[in-house]
């Protein structure tokens, strides 16, 4: 009987410090969790990740802070979260840049977005031809016309060097012929402050961002970088119909932790986060702004963001981008 005894406290002894860790991962998170955006407030990005936020914060009872570190192409950000303990309290969401792009554009950086730890997808968002309302051209077509009788005049604005919007940019230089001026914010929302402005002629950036701009008649669509039109702009031609069928650029917005977060944790987070892009709610404040909701498990997230990287580094490439 006493060695049954002693065989049954042991089990218990042995079993106690997985049970420890398991209940801990179970009520994760005990405190606020902070979501790095890399680019500054009021484009899609910011947006994008607050809706979630909002939904996890009430999920999780806990404060869920959308904390902006724009600057360097989102390099500023990303390193911050790079460095951050790997422990779910500080997360990254991002556009491709800093997770996909960068590594290819950049002579060298300071962290290794390879070893992020891929947790979700929230949002795929087709880029548009988006004009300065006075611009003397209202279709695509129109526009390379305007770029030919006009070399070396016609500006665009991007979300940074080495943005979404300044490689979806340089792939409509090339392919049509055209030259074109770069001129770099920090961020869609300066970009698209300034060409509501008339300050530059195009942007080539999210839908979601610019759709209230052209609603409103601030700026003028000329054409989508997308095989497909767009519900939320029905009337914008797709790539295809405007002569350009390989301009196809979409943003999208993942979510990754630091190098190192445990297993349970991502689980965790991916669930929650995935439930939340589910909810009616989300979905139509999403799609409002042109964003396909998504919502994978992190090996495809892993996946994805392999083969987007692959991509935009033959982009990359054939327009001899790099910066320092």
């Amino acid at each position: 009987m006493k060695g049954l005894l002693r065989a049954a406290l042991l089990t218990l002894l042995l079993a106690a410090p997985a049970y420890g860790q398991a209940s801990g991962q179970a009520t994760y998170p005990q405190k606020p969790v902070r979501v790095i955006v890399p680019f500054p407030g009021g484009g899609s990005n910011d947006t994008l990740c607050r809706i979630v936020a909002e939904k996890l914060s009430t999920a999780w009872n806990q404060p869920v802070i959308v904390d902006n570190r724009p600057g360097a192409g989102g390099n500023i950000g990303a390193e911050i979260a790079y460095r951050a303990d790997p422990d779910g309290y500080t997360l990254l969401c991002a556009p491709p840049p800093p997770l996909a792009i960068n590594r290819n554009l950049y002579k060298s950086l300071t962290y290794d977005s390879s070893k992020f730890v891929p947790i979700t997808v929230l949002a795929l968002v087709p880029n548009v031809i988006t004009a300065r309302k006075d611009l003397p051209a209202d279709t695509a077509q129109e526009l390379i016309a305007y770029a030919k009788a006009n070399p070396g005049k016609v500006t665009y604005a991007s979300q940074g060097n080495g943005s979404t919007s300044h490689l979806s940019a340089q792939m409509l230089a090339t392919m049509a012929g055209i030259e074109l001026i770069h001129v770099p914010y920090k961020g869609e929302g300066p970009a698209l402050v300034d060409i509501t402005a008339g300050r530059v002629d195009i942007f080539i950036g999210n839908i979601s961002a610019a759709l209230r701009f052209e609603k409103t008649k601030q700026v003028k669509f000329l054409g989508l970088a997308a095989a497909t039109r767009s519900p939320v702009a029905p009337d914008v031609p797709s790539a295809p119909e405007i002569g350009l069928p390989d301009l196809l650029a979409s943003a999208w917005f993942g979510v990754v932790a630091p190098p190192g977060t445990p297993d349970a944790v991502v689980q965790k987070i991916n669930a929650d986060t995935v439930a939340a892009l589910k909810q009616p709610d989300v979905r139509t404040k999403f799609l409002d702004q042109g964003a396909e909701p998504i919502g994978q498990d992190p090996a495809a997230t892993a996946s994805f963001i392999k083969d987007e990287e692959r991509r935009w580094r033959d982009v990359i490439k054939s327009a001899n981008v790099t910066l320092e």
